[in-house]
């Protein structure tokens, strides 16, 4: 998986910008023990699972060892302890880790566990050939089927491992908790937010139409703003802070020879969507970016959105409230910025690979290089010349990826989510915007799932392989409808 955690530093150095809102995972630790199986495993546990957690990047609490025996849980007087800990830490944790150095008490954990309401993994110790006698055998994975049956009868969700029975130092754990970090992330981001619509859903797309129902019955809150409301703040935004955000943008892109009020304008509308992020409380974005910027203005608010996106504010275009959500998903999980693109185009007879496309609303962490503003060809062949300034055309990297769509349907939440690759191969001479070929085997079959299930044809990207994350978020701690292909 390609890692743009330097390039991502040397953007922010070179544009002297705010940290973007990355979320740091805390997860909870919690030791299961039965006491006629070996005890002294447990503090070895206790230590490999702190050093494991700690080298994977996250952050942890523990109850104190004093508390109980070695600091784990047997008993329903030890679960009431290990509940207390859980109240006076919350908020303090994102997720649970539940260690089974041995079969565990169910009853321990029934009372430790009973009002967890934050994803939890859970881990059983695997046992060695060499020492099954009974003062070594620890009947982990007994215990850890034994466990999720009890956890299911409380109602309570948790996460399995790749291996079933696994230490903490095995390599594919520290996967595992690559993955349960973004599933944390994302519950923890999904379970309550706001996304802002400004602007009618764009006229000539009715593919874009959504459920607000939907998703408020999921905590999930749309705030309409209209555009008037965005054109009067344009118009008032103050001179100081028009000249910084210009300055941001030139630093983010080439403007060539185009006129300054272009920039200048441009500038206005990423002053005025900052104002009314700030005071909704906005976590993502939806825009009606034509036909009115163009007529009025004479931009494009590529650039705008891409900034945005670069930020962690998930920023759709084209008024896709849906895939806004499918965006915030993605950047919650991977902890990257990600964007919104086009299925745009067959890659000759290739079924293995599509070409995905927009106008340029790519965060600058996810182009090879500068990028530099054009006009839109279509605005101009249809308004006219300097109709559509603001394109923000570049390469986007290469490497492995996420993609996903959201919808609702039917009163419920539902999405897709794939793996591949950018493969940096072009896209044809004179391909505008930001565009690349994305390869999977048999893209084919997920052109023809779009369609035979009526996704729309954007789709949410991000870097790295995430779909495990999102999937286990959406169908398991969400209520939402998911299929991985």
């Amino acid at each position: 998986m390609r890692t743009f955690a330097g390039q991502y530093a040397f953007f922010n150095a070179l544009l002297h910008c705010k940290e973007r809102n990355g979320m740091k995972i805390t997860f909870a630790l919690y030791f299961a023990n039965r006491g006629f199986f070996p005890g002294e495993s447990i503090a070895a546990a206790r230590a490999e699972m702190e050093k494991a957690v700690t080298d994977a990047g996250f952050d942890y609490i523990a109850m104190e060892e004093s508390l109980t025996r070695f600091g784990a849980v047997e008993t329903i007087a030890e679960g009431k302890l290990y509940a207390d800990f859980l109240e006076k830490n919350r908020g303090k944790y994102q997720g649970i880790i539940m260690c089974l150095p041995n079969f565990g008490d169910e009853n321990g954990a029934s009372e430790a566990l009973k009002y967890a309401d934050v994803p939890v993994l859970v881990q059983a110790y695997p046992d060695e050939l060499s020492h099954m006698d009974f003062a070594h055998r620890r009947d982990a994975l007994c215990g850890k089927i034994a466990m999720c049956n009890v956890l299911r009868q409380l109602g309570i969700h948790y996460t399995l491992t790749q291996k079933t029975a696994v230490s903490p130092s095995d390599p594919s754990f520290a996967e595992d908790l690559r993955i349960f970090g973004g599933v944390c992330r994302a519950v923890s981001g999904l379970s309550r937010f706001n996304i802002g619509a400004l602007g009618a859903r764009t006229t000539a797309f009715k593919t874009v139409r959504c459920d607000e129902i939907a998703m408020a019955n999921h905590r999930i809150n749309v705030e309409s703003i209209d555009l008037s409301d965005v054109f009067a703040r344009m118009d008032a935004a103050p001179a100081d802070a028009v000249r910084e955000k210009a300055e941001l943008y030139a630093a983010l892109s080439d403007f060539g020879s185009y006129p300054p009020e272009k920039l200048e304008n441009i500038a206005r509308l990423g002053v005025a969507v900052d104002d009314i992020i700030k005071e909704f409380d906005l976590h993502a974005i939806a825009l009606r970016c034509w036909n009115e910027l163009q007529l009025r203005y004479g931009i494009a608010p590529c650039l705008v959105l891409g900034e945005l996106n670069e930020r962690g504010i998930a920023a759709a275009c084209e008024l896709d409230i849906n895939n806004a959500v499918m965006m915030r998903a993605l950047y919650l999980a991977s902890d990257h910025p990600v964007m919104l693109l086009d299925v745009n185009n067959n890659y000759g007879s290739d079924p293995n690979r599509c070409i995905l496309f927009h106008c340029g609303p790519a965060p600058r962490s996810m182009m090879k290089g500068k990028g530099h503003i054009e006009e839109h060809l279509m605005f101009r062949k249809t308004f006219g010349p300097g109709s559509g300034v603001g394109i923000n055309k570049g390469e986007l990297y290469t490497g492995d990826v996420t993609l996903g769509s959201f919808k609702t349907e039917n009163g419920r939440l539902c999405a897709f989510v794939t793996q591949g690759e950018l493969t940096g191969e072009s896209t044809g001479e004179g391909f505008f915007g930001c565009s690349a070929v994305f390869r999977r085997p048999d893209a084919e079959a997920m052109l023809r799932y779009m369609c035979k299930n009526g996704y729309r044809h954007h789709v949410a990207i991000a870097p790295g392989s995430w779909s495990r994350a999102i999937n286990e978020a959406f169908e398991n701690y969400l209520d939402f409808d998911i299929d991985a292909i």
